[in-house]
């Protein structure tokens, strides 16, 4: 199989930007992150990769990415899929905090384990164990089809959604995953093989905003 599965992290959000815990909440992009979304498009677009479907969030600053994404690559629009099974982790009472904030109400020592814990949730809000339940069901019954029919897909998500899915497919651990940084519209781009399993991996760019959790 030659066709690709490309997962791009959308590019610096409003939040992102004042270190908030954002979640499932709907700030669009920043400049900054318009910026990096044209240049993972041109990227994408150097390496000759064009999409027969694409799938995204509910969430605008990744709905953004994907048509900046998009635009920057040209041709003919592939079908787009919005789904909520792949929003980005839901941060519960964090949500609108930035770190300070949540860590002058709860510590820093809780803070940090809800953030970096795989299967503790902070207060009303997932974890990435839940938001993996969510996501690969997902992956499996929707996207997996398309990538396996022999079609170029492209994801467009959030830091913790990407890396529940990449976790499955990189066989991580929990711990593994929970190390694995995801820069903001740097392209994940994964051949996989028919079975599912990844034959080549590469990642095309890595721009400056490093996923910090939030």
């Amino acid at each position: 199989m030659t066709n690709k599965l490309v997962l791009v992290r959308h590019g610096e959000s409003e939040w992102n930007k004042k270190n908030i815990f954002t979640g499932i909440r709907n700030p669009d992009l920043t400049d900054k992150g318009v910026i990096e979304a044209v240049w993972a498009g041109r990227v994408l677009k150097s390496e000759g990769l064009t999409f027969d479907v694409a799938f995204t969030s509910k969430l605008k600053r990744a709905q953004h990415t994907l048509d900046i994404i998009l635009g920057e690559i040209g041709g003919d629009a592939p079908p787009i899929i919005e789904d909520p099974a792949i929003n980005e982790r839901d941060y519960g009472e964090l949500s609108g905090l930035n770190k300070d904030q949540a860590r002058d109400r709860w510590g820093e020592e809780q803070v940090l384990e809800w953030r970096r814990s795989f299967d503790t949730p902070p207060p009303g809000g997932e974890s990435l164990k839940d938001t993996a339940e969510r996501v690969l069901p997902y992956y499996r019954e929707h996207i997996w089809p398309e990538v396996a029919a022999g079609k170029n897909v492209i994801v467009v998500a959030h830091g913790n959604s990407l890396r529940a899915l990449i976790m499955s497919l990189e066989k991580l651990s929990s711990q593994e995953i929970l190390d694995r940084e995801l820069a903001t519209a740097a392209p994940q781009v994964y051949r996989l093989d028919e079975l599912g399993d990844v034959a080549e991996y590469r990642e095309l760019v890595r721009s400056e905003g490093r996923d910090d959790g939030i």
